[in-house]
């Protein structure tokens, strides 16, 4: 049973995306023109906790930032959006983190990470956040920052009967620690994130449900899988469901993802059944496509509710 609140906290990434739109993705060793270039706040975590706040859910974040001019203005960005900041440091002597970001004529984009602050995020930090986590009703994290710190989150939001949303993005080289996986509540991966961690490769209903068994059979209680503009697929409470996406043109897939995590959290803390959650969901992550850069293509509440 959810808490009744509509406080989520994220713990996670921040990042500034330096994005170049090109006509098509370099080759090894091709330099190419790009057509146009902006610099944008993004970082899963943040993008995801924007995406909270602009829908009109509590976002509490928890993060860590260089003690420079990308963390500075990053911190102004977040304040703008009514984000709780003070679970967020500043770090002295590191460099914030930057994605370096490339989006193609159809709106696909490859993305390029220094971490930065990001990597330092610690168990400690986590702790001090103790009280808001247990107090959320959800806590929602990706894995963009050291796995130690996600796992202390999730076990303080499991103690306290906090539900624990995990996008497994972007997918480690290792497996996910069985630690991480047992307090987890729900798992949203695409389908490239749901083939790494479990072997199948996701094409249709029938692949969809054989991934989400595995990752129960991993420990997972339920997942959901996302899959573009096919929508997503789900198995909760037993029931698997097949949510279709809304059809638009995208212009640029970045964000799209943690839109997705951001506004289903939301829906939840609405009380709005799985299966409508994810449609309102999707119909955010639709919008999200349809607009350049990562923060400033997340939608309203307006727009989505």
């Amino acid at each position: 049973m959810l808490k009744s609140s509509n406080t989520i906290v994220i713990v996670g990434s921040s990042n500034t995306d330096l994005v170049v739109r090109v006509d098509h993705f370099p080759k090894a060793g091709e330099t190419i023109i790009g057509t146009d270039f902006m610099t944008a706040q993004g970082g899963k975590g943040a993008n995801q906790a924007v995406a909270v706040a602009r829908l009109g859910g509590e976002a509490v974040f928890v993060a860590r930032l260089g003690s420079d001019t990308f963390g500075e203005s990053t911190l102004t960005a977040l304040r703008k959006e009514g984000i709780i900041l003070r679970h967020v440091q500043l770090t002295p002597g590191v460099a914030s983190g930057v994605a370096t970001i490339t989006v193609d004529s159809h709106g696909e984009n490859s993305i390029v990470v220094a971490s930065g602050a990001n990597a330092l995020l610690t168990p400690q930090d986590v702790l001090q956040a103790a009280a808001d986590i247990s107090q959320a009703a959800i806590l929602l994290m990706q894995l963009e920052t050291p796995l130690p710190a996600l796992i202390e989150a999730a076990c303080l939001a499991k103690d306290s009967g906090t539900l624990v949303v995990l996008n497994p993005a972007p997918y480690p080289k290792e497996p996910l620690p069985q630690e991480l996986l047992k307090y987890t509540d729900l798992i949203i991966p695409n389908e490239t994130e749901a083939a790494y961690m479990t072997g199948i490769e996701v094409v249709d209903e029938s692949t969809a449900l054989q991934a989400i068994r595995r990752m129960q059979a991993m420990g997972v209680s339920n997942a959901i899988i996302t899959v573009g503009s096919r929508g997503a697929y789900t198995l909760f409470d037993d029931q698997f469901v097949n949510v279709p996406a809304f059809p638009v043109e995208a212009v640029d897939t970045t964000a799209a993802g943690d839109t997705f995590c951001g506004a289903l959290c939301v829906a939840l803390t609405k009380g709005h059944a799985m299966p409508e959650a994810i449609r309102l969901a999707n119909k955010a992550a639709s919008i999200s496509v349809t607009r350049r850069g990562a923060q400033p293509s997340v939608p309203t509440a307006a727009e989505v509710f």
